[in-house]
């Protein structure tokens, strides 16, 4: 029914036209509740109440919750029986054979080819039957047969060749070398990372089963680098991180043992040439892979290669009478880590490295300071760096960096920690000079007075107020240290005991006005951390006249001294008692 027809329905008030419009309306709106129903998929009966609803579908029943199964026990006798007792037979096995060839050889059963003849039939034999293992599901115990064989091969090998001499040098490097190519061919197609671990263990193995004793540094490293090149392009394809972490080390092993052996001065030029190509492959690998699903390349790998590059360049220059090119190459680090970040960023971002590569840069930054510079400078340059690196942290870094910015933060505070700490002790360690606010120690204090109060300035503008107060405590205790420093010099170098009070009394004197100053600062910037710093200078102050600068002291400086103490203590207390500035609600809001 429209609204005119309702309106025309009260305008005609006869009671037989009412009942007559009462009676279609009810019809129509009957009408209208069968429709409904229709179009939801049930039919309202017409007698049926309109208050009532009908009733929702029963909810079928919900499957009974499974019983918890304590499978702990399962697991760790199955992991006990399949895994632990399965490397534990592998090793049982090779020493068994390793002593199976000691007997024969002691006994003289077979000849030495025979004995060689023997061991390479053994271990190609148990290599192809762990094959039949494998295609009937018993993957675990192929591979540990296929461990057995390998090591059976390279014994065999290494016997040809060491022992009997059977064989010469280069027939026998190039079998292992077989070996090893078959096991990393195997580790393919299966797509087993264990076997290429085997591969890879073998492939290291083979220099030191080959070694004479002799200096072949360029066939080395020429081999460290072919084989950890071939981890780093199987990394490509295999997500098998492990292996270039072993290969890692096991070229830095390599490495240091014939480092300690062989080098001398005249082969810089070669050992530095494979040691970047060597660093350089492990270096890059960030960039070769995307490293965002593991934790283990993105952190471990590349402070791993930083470590090792950065040694081995260290021992190269420091030994063959380059000390004076040690800053350079620090400085020659950190370029070339600012390049992998921002490669990274370029090429495969991962938010990860990225804070790793640019952390590594400032270290080496870091280092570079006092590899070339010495005493003030050192400190300096320290201050200089970590002052920068807050800046650019608060101020040109987005808070979307998250763990890169949290990463420069962090190393710009310890930059910033070892410059005060070499501010504050700088006189201990270089001679002094005579001359007051004119000397090295007061322009390295001053400098770090300054990044003090420029980090409290940079967090106070965000809103920080944790480093602030650190830094606040800091920052007061070097004023200090340093005006106590500057005041002593003036002290004759024949002192006396007279000489020496009154310089005390002087410093007690800058003690009592510092910690009005802070006051005062609290008072203005309503910071109660601020005032508690100048209320204990003041109480510190106290007690170092009362119990060390007036036991000497003639009557007229005691005067004085207790008329200024006193004067300004009571303008304190006056201060607090009259509640100028509403300290009293300021330090309720602060609460």
């Amino acid at each position: 029914m429209t609204l005119t027809g309702y309106n025309s329905l009260h305008m005609d008030g006869s009671p037989e036209n009412l009942a007559e419009q009462l009676l279609l309306l009810r019809k129509r709106v009957e009408a209208l509740e069968e429709e409904v129903a229709t179009l939801r998929g049930t039919r309202v009966q017409p007698d049926m109440p309109r208050t009532q609803a009908t009733p929702p579908p029963p909810r079928p029943a919900s499957p009974p919750a499974p019983r918890p199964v304590l499978k702990e026990r399962g697991n760790l006798e199955s992991r006990l029986g399949s895994q632990v007792f399965n490397r534990i037979g592998v090793l049982a096995l090779l020493i068994g054979s390793a002593w199976a060839l000691k007997l024969a050889i002691d006994n003289q059963w077979i000849g030495p080819s025979g004995r060689i003849l023997v061991g390479l039939i053994a271990g190609a034999g148990i290599v192809v039957w762990s094959e039949h293992f494998r295609s009937k599901g018993f993957r675990v115990f192929s591979y540990s047969l296929k461990a057995v064989g390998t090591g059976v091969l390279y014994l065999s090998l290494w016997a040809s060749f060491q022992l009997y001499h059977l064989l010469p040098e280069g027939v026998v490097f190039a079998a292992m070398l077989a070996v090893t190519a078959w096991n990393a061919w195997m580790a393919w197609a299966q797509d087993a990372e264990l076997l290429a671990a085997y591969a890879l263990a073998g492939g290291f193995a083979t220099p030191g089963l080959l070694s004479t004793g002799q200096n072949h540094a360029v066939f080395l490293f020429s081999y460290l680098i072919v084989l950890s090149g071939s981890v780093v392009v199987l990394l490509a394809f295999k997500v098998w991180p492990r292996l270039l972490l072993g290969s890692l080390v096991m070229s830095s092993f390599y490495t240091i043992a014939w480092y300690a052996r062989f080098f001398t001065p005249d082969q810089f030029g070669v050992v530095s040439f494979f040691t970047v190509v060597l660093f350089l492959l492990f270096a890059m690998v960030p960039l070769v892979r995307s490293l965002e699903e593991n934790g283990v390349l993105s952190v471990w790998l590349p402070l791993a290669a930083s470590a090792y590059g950065s040694l081995t360049f260290y021992s190269l220059l420091q030994d063959s009478g380059r000390h004076a090119w040690l800053s350079w190459g620090a400085v020659v680090f950190a370029a070339l880590y600012l390049l992998l970040m921002r490669l990274q960023i370029r090429l495969r971002p991962n938010a990860v490295s990225e804070a790793i590569h640019l952390s590594l840069a400032i270290v080496f930054l870091t280092i570079a300071i006092p590899l070339k510079a010495s005493g003030r400078w050192i400190t300096i340059g320290w201050l200089a760096e970590g002052v920068s690196l807050y800046w650019i942290a608060a101020e040109k870094m987005k808070p979307q960096a998250g763990g890169l910015k949290s990463s420069v933060r962090w190393l710009s505070l310890g930059a910033l920690a070892l410059g005060y700490v070499g501010a504050i002790t700088l006189p201990w360690w270089t001679p002094s000079s005579p001359t007051p606010f004119a000397n090295a120690a007061f322009v390295a204090e001053i400098c770090a007075i300054a990044a003090l109060s420029i980090v409290i300035w940079i967090d106070l503008r965000h809103g920080q107020t944790q480093i602030p107060a650190i830094a606040s405590v800091a920052l007061n205790l070097l004023i200090l240290v340093t005006v106590r420093r500057e005041i002593f010099v003036f002290l004759p170098v024949r002192r006396t005991f007279d000489d020496a009070i009154a310089l005390e009394f002087t410093f007690s004197a800058f003690m009592m006005l510092h910690g009005a100053a802070l006051l005062a600062i609290g008072f203005w910037k309503r910071t109660a951390f601020v005032r508690w710093q100048g209320l204990v200078l003041l109480v510190a102050t106290i007690g170092k006249v009362f119990l060390y600068d007036m036991r000497s002291l003639s009557q007229g400086y005691r005067v004085l001294s207790f008329i200024g103490l006193g004067a300004l203590l009571m303008a304190v207390s006056f201060v607090y008692q009259k509640d100028w500035l509403g300290l009293k609600a300021v330090s309720r809001s602060e609460e």
